[in-house]
């Protein structure tokens, strides 16, 4: 049975659950936006082939409690937060897998505490170092930062417009859109990190990525299905990472990405 538990850092409450029991440990982080439920979509794949596994809300999101401060997301922070979910649990290495801001959130991490990452699935990350986010680019956080406070999911979602996604998927994108943003307590703090999280850095360069020296495997969406998370940054990250491996969805496939099954699977092979 899923056990709940709170891990507190700096004022900040973070909701987690634990499942299954055994030493190969696996911690769970979604992307920005999402909760826990949004990262192996469900799967008890893991649980079932003997791993513990730990999945928890960011600060802000979900079940979990504001920062203190609107600015408080950045993935210093965030970094932080997985630390001390980590420590709570006693655990002194982990499998990390995380999409997105998960994925970004996992690389910071593991350049800063190497020895107690034991192999890692960064899903679909996002962040270039080598890019500066242009005036426009942010102001479009910014905008989708408002529509949700302003007008909550349906502000978001008008603030979003048509997903830039090819027509096959874009109904999915929208509808997972609603679902994902109706289970935060704390919309106004998920505002906030629309805000401070795009504006953040994980790391400095690409080539900083040399250092992580454990099992890593990338995962990349194709760019019809998946735009905001460009393929060729993934591969970057793969080429980055010492011994990395690129995996994306079969042509014609939904997104690798959203299969949390195999996911879960290519997770287990890292443990």
């Amino acid at each position: 049975m899923p056990r709940e538990c709170v891990v507190v850092r700096d004022r900040v409450s973070l909701a987690a659950t634990q499942t299954g029991e055994g030493t190969r440990v696996v911690v769970l982080l979604h992307g920005l936006t999402a909760t826990r439920r949004y990262v192996v979509m469900g799967s008890s794949v893991l649980e079932r082939s003997g791993h513990r596994v730990i999945a928890y809300d960011a600060r802000g999101h979900g079940r979990s409690m504001p920062a203190p401060s609107s600015g408080d997301y950045t993935y210093e922070q965030l970094a932080g937060d997985l630390e001390a979910v980590l420590d709570a649990a006693e655990i002194d290495r982990a499998v990390l897998a995380g999409a997105s801001m998960g994925a970004q959130t996992i690389a910071a991490f593991a350049l800063r505490a190497p020895e107690r990452v034991a192999g890692i699935m960064l899903i679909t990350p996002a962040f270039d170092p080598d890019r500066t986010p242009p005036a426009t680019e942010l102001a479009r956080w910014d905008a989708l930062a408002d529509g949700l406070r302003h007008g909550g999911v349906e502000g978001f979602v008008a603030a979003y417009g048509t997903p830039r996604a090819s027509p096959a998927v874009r109904e999915t994108i929208i509808r997972v859109i609603r679902q994902r943003l109706a289970e935060h307590e704390h919309p106004l703090a998920v505002a906030d990190a629309l805000q401070t999280v795009p504006r953040s850095r994980p790391f400095e360069s690409f080539a900083q990525l040399c250092e992580l020296e454990v099992p890593a495997i990338v995962v990349a969406s194709g760019d019809d299905a998946d735009p905001e998370h460009p393929f060729e940054v993934a591969r970057r990250y793969a080429e980055a990472i010492p011994g990395a491996r690129l995996l994306t969805e079969e042509p014609g496939a939904s997104p690798l990405a959203w299969q949390g099954s195999r996911l879960s699977h290519l997770i287990a092979e890292l443990s």
